[in-house]
């Protein structure tokens, strides 16, 4: 599934007009985005959290060479699924 059809399946089931549902849509993703970037977490309960984690240096390796080249440190958004969610998933 993609945007558009998270959209389109998202109206149908509120009734509301997609133009809506996609205005929502991404004033959710951004602020969801804005809050990561802040440092701050989301949880969504039965849903999941979404925060950022702090990566270590590391050694990785050029795929068209093989030559070692350092990873620098940096920050990745992580998205961790709540206990619903996982069940929801597992059970189909």
């Amino acid at each position: 599934m993609n945007k558009k059809e998270l959209v389109e399946a998202v109206a149908d089931k509120t009734e509301v007009s997609q133009k809506t549902t996609s205005v929502t849509l991404n004033a959710v993703l951004e602020t969801i985005i804005e809050a990561l970037a802040s440092g701050d977490k989301v949880t969504l309960v039965g849903f999941g959290t979404f925060e950022s984690r702090d990566r270590k240096a590391r050694q990785g390796r050029n795929p068209k060479t093989g030559e070692p080249i350092q990873i620098a440190a940096g920050v990745a958004p992580v998205f961790t699924a709540g206990k619903n969610f996982r069940e929801a998933v597992r059970n189909e």
